[in-house]
């Protein structure tokens, strides 16, 4: 009980100190700190610990249940090995068809709640943050007992300190899933001075301390984390899952023909009709026959996927394509490119503009959100893959190029800090650091095009013989022992 007081005393303090920074008078500031008390006195006349408590485990994501693929396949994880997973975070976008579908996976929706809009910003900001942290609060502590609650960083504010006052409350195990910094995220907006950012910072510095277990995604995280913030974490790097793999052709078909339906670049040339055949830019059905082959003088599939956020720079991809525009029309041996980016996001409508005032002859560009179960079957069909993702951190991977390795899809992606842990430059891939890097790769890569002969085909090849580890394997070696021995 002890722990648990202490545990009810600093989020109060923290709550008061939070109010009165925005600018909230004393018996403003002290008002979310007294909701927090009261449910905490409601709570002390919660039925006993449930004997079966250790076979329910909560995954909390403050955030998309349907964009935080890695909690979902965390998820599936635990339902495979017989626990009963409850999964909270907010319903934007649909989950995985295999999480809507498991008996033993439920889903907890939360309001992804506003801030009061009068007033300055910071205030707002303040107001949102409460408001998420008695909501959170209430539901973590609405919910059946638990052996587990296992937390997505970032975003983790105000998630790190509710989840954690909720576990000592109920006697839970708490463990945190750093994936990066939520206060270097902010820092791309607002700058590293920012008054938001600082405080920001100092919460998930002194709030990660109190986890009991926790994982992240890289080794120079799991360095950072112990050696800044004397945090022990477990290194679990993401992986794919099986659903991730080279798309058999007339899967491409298919799929090629519903994104036909809604996206011109996947539309063969007007000019071009056959007898008894279903035709898409890529590839053509015999429909006598059934049988599928590539379109003669197809165009190359190229595929980058986002959450057009700052961390982001697509204004590289699209100078890229500029010049890659300008080799074909000089006289280089080039397909013409479909370049496909997928994603939802705050600059997406910005990066959207953009495109539209391109006028390109020999490159065609889409933006289209795909549902869970065409993304990999896009990623499996595609000849090459560009990830423009630069780590706010420089200590996180983009899970993107993790999927396009489990498809045996190269990549192309921009330089930063630990990158090397994941792409082998001219082993997997290659490595660039600005718009004429990748420009030239472009051009390198497919100069054989569709041959057997170059680059493109050796990182393909290199792929296919690598035998990389699977989602499962790796989950099953490194998280599977930690959550036996704390909740069996």
């Amino acid at each position: 009980m002890a722990d648990a007081n202490a545990a009810v005393a600093v989020v109060t303090v923290s709550l008061v100190l939070l109010g009165l920074l925005s600018g909230l008078s004393l018996s403003w500031a002290l008002l979310p700190a007294a909701v927090v008390v009261l449910i905490f006195i409601l709570a002390s006349g919660l039925k006993g610990r449930d004997e079966l408590a250790h076979l329910n485990i909560c995954v909390l994501v403050l955030g998309d249940i349907g964009r935080s693929p890695r909690m979902q396949y965390q998820a599936l994880s635990l339902s495979r090995h017989g626990y009963n997973v409850t999964v909270i975070g907010f319903l934007g976008t649909k989950p995985h068809q295999d999480i809507l579908e498991d008996e033993r996976i439920d889903i907890l929706p939360i309001s992804e709640l506003k801030g009061l809009r009068v007033g300055p910003k910071i205030f707002a900001y303040v107001s949102k943050v409460i408001l998420q942290s008695i909501q959170l609060f209430y539901v973590l502590m609405k919910i059946e007992d638990q052996g587990y609650i296992l937390m997505q960083n970032p975003p983790g504010l105000p998630a790190i300190a509710v989840a954690w006052l909720a576990s000592r409350l109920r006697g839970n195990q708490f463990i945190i899933d750093w994936h990066n910094y939520g206060y270097t995220i902010m820092a791309l907006t607002h700058g590293e001075n920012h008054l938001v950012v600082k405080m920001a910072k100092w919460y998930e510095k002194l709030f990660g301390c109190f986890s009991d277990h926790n994982l992240c995604v890289t080794n120079a995280m799991r360095e950072d984390l112990k050696k800044n913030w004397n945090i022990d974490a477990t290194t679990l790097y993401d992986k794919p899952p099986s659903i991730f793999r080279e798309t058999p052709i007339k899967l491409q078909h298919e799929l090629f023909v519903r994104m036909a339906s809604v996206y011109s670049p996947f539309r063969p040339s007007s000019e071009v009709t056959k007898e008894h055949m279903e035709i898409t830019a890529f590839t053509e059905r015999n429909t006598q026959t059934g049988g599928v082959t590539p379109s003669a003088g197809r165009p190359a599939l190229l595929i980058s996927s986002t959450s057009w956020t700052e961390d982001e720079d697509f204004s590289i991809l699209l100078q890229a394509l500029e010049d890659y525009e300008k080799f074909v029309e000089t006289g280089d041996k080039l397909p013409s490119l479909v370049c496909v980016i997928t994603g939802k996001g705050p600059q997406k409508e910005h990066y959207k503009k953009l495109i539209d005032s391109k006028v390109f002859k020999h490159v065609k560009i889409c933006t289209p959100w795909l549902e869970a179960e065409d993304y990999p079957v896009l990623l499996g069909s595609a000849d090459l893959g560009v990830c423009l993702h630069k780590s706010s951190s420089g200590l996180d991977l983009p899970m993107k190029v993790v999927d396009m390795f489990g498809c045996c899809l190269p990549v192309c992606a921009i330089h930063f800090q630990c990158l090397h842990e994941l792409v082998k430059h001219e082993e997997n891939g290659l490595v660039f650091k600005d718009s004429s890097e990748l420009s030239e790769q472009l051009k390198l890569l497919f100069s054989n095009f569709p041959g057997e002969q170059g680059k493109l085909f050796h990182f393909r090849k290199s792929l296919r013989e690598s035998g990389q580890q699977r989602w499962d394997e790796n989950w099953d070696r490194n998280v599977l022992p930690l959550i036996k021995e704390h909740c069996d």
